[in-house]
């Protein structure tokens, strides 16, 4: 076999062909950065409750999305470098370029170096707030997916530090519009919890679909963490994520314009359609980044945009009392 075309992987795994320039930006998923429209209720929050405490909101704005770019393809560098192994069990992962190419592991860290430097960079001239965010998201990637820490192996663990991306990009979003103040930590949680939930029914929908065609013992080589959990388990786990989630959500809306609770039956109806999105085959709930494709999802953020913004503009004095001791009068 020729050598300077392909060489050979592991043993029982198709040869691997040599890496080109293309895979090395693949693997940095750019066409992930969808995901980045968490950001965007962060900035709209900060304006509403804050107004602008920047001096140059529009330099701090564009900062802000190349810190949650280059940190965020930096963590899927070293997430693509570190999985190649374990993504060859996976039906569609064993495509990726990690798996299919044979990449230089200097390049490899040589580019994630240079996407955290970047990213970092950014978020220091942007400001202090953006900085520590920015240090955070690096670190998350770390603890995430470099042994031995790797919380991705760890049952439920695996699914509260990946979240955490979630309230990151939060606040990526309001220190772009207020670099003085943080958000509010009862938003923060609803924000976490989230996305703890988006995680849980991404791995059901991943649990039932490939042991449905490949069985358990497959999806455990593709990741351990699936040892531990059960179809049931992580059922259950995305109620639990979505009672918390409303529960400091609502404490949230009401603590700071009591008309926003006008939108929790919406964001209800927003958990109860992605639940059943992740049990369909083929469920776009394992590829986040293709959500927008689904039509009663998006159907429903902008019905919840609509009552939103009707909630900031009128004033309903009735729901007042959701924020202060009543009883229903007998007499």
């Amino acid at each position: 076999m020729d050598n300077a075309t392909t060489q050979q992987g592991p043993p029982g795994m198709t040869a691997k062909r040599r890496a080109v320039f293309a895979d090395y930006l693949t693997i940095a998923r750019l066409d992930h950065s969808t995901k980045h429209i968490f950001i965007v209720p962060g900035m709209v929050l900060a304006y509403l409750l804050r107004g602008v405490h920047s001096q140059n909101v529009g330099l701090t704005i564009a900062l802000g999305l190349v810190t949650a770019v280059c940190i965020a393809s930096a963590n899927y560098v070293i997430n693509e470098w570190l999985d190649r192994e374990s993504d060859r069990h996976h039906p569609t992962k064993s495509l990726r370029s990690a798996v299919q190419a044979e990449l230089d592991g200097r390049l490899v860290w040589l580019e994630w170096t240079v996407l955290v430097a970047v990213g970092l960079t950014a978020a220091a001239t942007a400001s202090t707030a953006m900085l520590c965010t920015g240090i955070v998201f690096a670190l998350q990637g770390i603890f995430y997916n470099v042994p031995p820490l790797r919380t991705k192996n760890k049952a439920y663990l695996d699914v509260i530090s990946e979240s955490i991306n979630n309230p990151l990009r939060l606040v990526v979003g309001w220190t772009m519009i207020d670099q003085t103040t943080l958000p509010p930590s009862s938003v923060i949680f609803a924000y976490w919890l989230g996305g703890a939930f988006l995680m849980a029914a991404k791995r059901l929908s991943e649990y039932r679909e490939i042991v449905a065609s490949h069985g358990k013992a497959q999806l455990v080589l593709y990741r351990a963490s699936f040892a531990r959990y059960t179809e049931i388990s992580l059922t259950v786990s995305c109620f639990v994520y979505t009672l918390l989630s409303s529960f400091f959500l609502a404490i949230f809306l009401i603590k700071y314009r009591v008309e926003y609770i006008l939108v929790l039956p919406v964001v209800t109806a927003l958990f109860a359609q992605y639940l059943a999105l992740s049990m369909r085959a083929g469920s776009s709930a394992q590829k986040p980044e293709k959500l927008f494709r689904e039509r009663g999802l998006i159907l429903l953020v902008v019905l919840l945009m609509i009552v939103f913004g009707i909630a900031t503009v009128v004033n309903l004095p009735a729901l007042d009392t959701l924020t202060s001791q009543s009883y229903i009068s007998l007499s």
